[in-house]
């Protein structure tokens, strides 16, 4: 079973076409090789070798293998639980933790933690994703809300999709913004030059649109409130570059000063959802971590 395939438009000539597949995917070369070897890599529609140099204008086509459906494990892990009932957990997630196993991230995840902690997760998503319904990034910190049933991860997943599901998130971003709020409509899709990325792209990017208010000016940087409308990959991390304000500390959109974070600042600290079982509205919260307050600190100073 193939996923949908992947399309490159060459600008860069000169690479192997096994290199240039591995740096733009999660393939690693020798995986790549196979598939060429196997006719799921063509150049300009027709099959290659391992060794072929690209040249500007080929268009590059590949089927990306569907991957391996790996049960994940119970772990020992601890975990911040802000709120447990019979339908759903809260979780306030922390920063270097990834959500679900995928590729190179077989363990020590937030769903193998949860494995060992919960008895019953919804199976909607499989076994390597048991009760996750949405997802923040690594090294992202704050809140996430995971169905314990499939009957809770349906009626989260509908409110994440009509947007009545609110999530809240503070970010120390680079510069002074003047304005004290804005929105950010920008459609976000993969980055044209590098596949590894996401960006604000007109052309194949999905509608993306992030609230923010500015809460505090400190030195050279600001403390703002988003509120996200929509629910892309690295929304407020692209959207915040975009404006010219990086999120501190982001090592993929950001800039070299890290200012001592160990990843972005950036914190999802409130979540308002309708209860799967009650129907009411209930808002959980999660302070910020130490590190975000220690830079807080320093840049108040």
């Amino acid at each position: 079973m193939m996923q949908e395939k992947e399309v490159f438009v060459i600008d860069v000539p000169g690479e192997r076409i096994d290199s240039y597949i591995a740096s733009v995917t999660e393939l690693s070369r020798s995986n790549v090789q196979k598939l060429i070897e196997g006719g799921a890599i063509l150049v300009n529609g027709k099959t290659c070798k391992a060794n072929y140099k690209l040249r500007a204008g080929d268009v590059a086509e590949i089927q990306m293998p569907e991957p391996e459906d790996i049960e994940a494990l119970p772990e020992n892990i601890p975990l911040d639980i802000i709120y447990e009932d019979s339908d759903i957990i809260v979780i306030n997630k922390a920063r270097g933790m990834v959500v679900h196993p995928a590729a190179g991230n077989y363990t020590g995840t937030l769903v193998n933690a949860l494995l060992y902690h919960c008895k019953d997760l919804s199976d909607i998503n499989g076994v390597r994703r048991p009760g996750i319904v949405h997802r923040i990034d690594k090294d992202t910190t704050g809140l996430l809300a995971v169905a314990k049933n499939n009957n809770a991860h349906l009626a989260l997943a509908e409110q994440l999709q009509d947007h009545t599901m609110s999530r809240v998130y503070y970010a120390v971003v680079e510069g002074i913004i003047g304005e004290n709020s804005g929105t950010v409509n920008a459609p976000i899709g993969r980055h044209d030059n590098d596949r590894k990325k996401m960006a604000v792209n007109t052309r194949v990017g999905k509608p993306a649109v992030t609230h923010f208010e500015v809460l505090e000016r400190l030195d050279n940087c600001t403390l703002v409130k988003c509120r996200l409308e929509t629910g892309r990959t690295h929304q407020i991390r692209v959207h915040m570059a975009y404006t010219g304000h990086p999120v501190t500390g982001d090592p993929v959109y950001g800039i070299k000063n890290t200012r001592g974070m160990d990843g972005q600042a950036l914190h999802a600290g409130e979540l308002t959802l309708i209860h799967p079982a009650t129907g009411e509205p209930v808002t959980f919260k999660a302070p910020l971590p130490e590190d975000f307050e220690k830079l807080l600190k320093r840049l108040r100073r």
